[in-house]
């Protein structure tokens, strides 16, 4: 009887120990975002799920999935029933109140000074608030610079868009500055913005070239305004209940895929700015350069005085005058 079951036994553990322990010890994780797959975010996804099965030699699987509702997954890394979210900095704000600095209008004057105030001790700062509201802040990513859309509206001036229901994030600061300018702000989660546009139960929406061209919006509004009011930072967040538990080691995995995200993130970010203008052109869109963002500046004046109390004159110096 030992013999016997001694032969049905052993087959099982020999196999067992032909097969890498990683591979035992497998680990699923998952990210979501809220882009189609070759979109800014999408591309980032992969990047981050490539250098962490690698790094790790297969002890991570990352499983990318897109989730609409950047605030609903939020709220799952909280809860600690999904690792990771990719998204929109926007919704943040509903947990992190501080991080609605960065969507000030007219705060950034271009790229190069956006990434350097969130690669500088501004943006580690605001990161390391996340983790006293159930998150870990791994690092920022970007959307780009805002955009106005119309469908049937033409925009000359801000004095054109009084009056207009636009569609905006669930964020204070943007609803506020649109407010100002004479806009009817209209909240509503990116999931429900396609169908809102195509019935007309908002008249335009406000969004960077890469999710325009990403998500073809093209096909749903006539007019683009290159207003460029407001840098739309991305992010990326985790989950304590996660990120806490890894090893020093698994831990530089993870921080090196966030590392590389951030830098595909930024290099489609660039191609779609490069490109994607012409493309929405060819695609039949029109599109209207404006010359004096200033007067979009001055429309939204009376909200980003606001903002100064409300977020340190002090903290929006060092975000205005910040130098490389």
């Amino acid at each position: 009887m030992k013999r016997r079951h001694l032969v049905q036994i052993l087959p099982a553990a020999f196999i067992a120990a032909m097969i890498p322990g990683s591979v035992l010890a497998q680990t699923k994780v998952t990210l979501t975002h809220s882009s189609p797959a070759n979109s800014h975010f999408g591309l980032a996804a992969e990047e981050f799920k490539k250098t962490v099965e690698s790094g790790s030699k297969g002890k991570y699987q990352v499983v990318v999935q897109r989730l609409d509702n950047e605030r609903e997954a939020m709220e799952s890394v909280q809860l600690g029933s999904q690792e990771f979210a990719m998204g929109s900095s926007g919704p943040a704000g509903n947990f992190v109140p501080e991080v609605r600095v960065l969507d000030v209008p007219f705060l950034f004057r271009d790229y190069a000074h956006a990434r350097g105030v969130l690669d500088s001790e501004v943006g580690k700062e605001l990161l390391a608030k996340f983790k006293a509201k159930g998150m870990i802040g791994v690092a920022w990513m970007e959307n780009g610079f805002r955009h106005l859309t119309t469908g049937k509206k033409e925009v000359a001036s801000p004095a054109d868009v009084k009056g207009l229901k636009i569609r905006t994030m669930e964020n204070q600061v943007h609803m506020q500055a649109w407010q100002a300018a004479g806009v009817l702000p209209t909240p509503m989660a990116f999931s429900e913005l396609p169908p809102a546009l195509q019935q007309g139960t908002v008249d335009g929406q406000e969004n960077p070239i890469p999710i325009i061209v990403s998500n073809n919006f093209n096909q749903l509004q006539k007019y683009l305004f290159l207003t460029g009011h407001v840098y739309s930072p991305g992010i990326l967040v985790g989950s304590p209940a996660f990120w806490d538990k890894l090893s020093p080691e698994d831990r530089t995995v993870f921080e090196t895929a966030a590392r590389r995200a951030v830098q595909a993130n930024r290099a489609k970010v660039e191609l779609d700015e490069r490109e994607g203008v012409a493309e929405l052109r060819r695609r039949g869109m029109d599109v209207r350069d404006v010359a004096d963002r200033g007067a979009y500046q001055d429309a939204m004046k009376v909200a980003i005085t606001k903002f100064e109390g409300e977020f340190g004159a002090d903290l929006m110096r060092r975000i205005r005058e910040w130098k490389k």
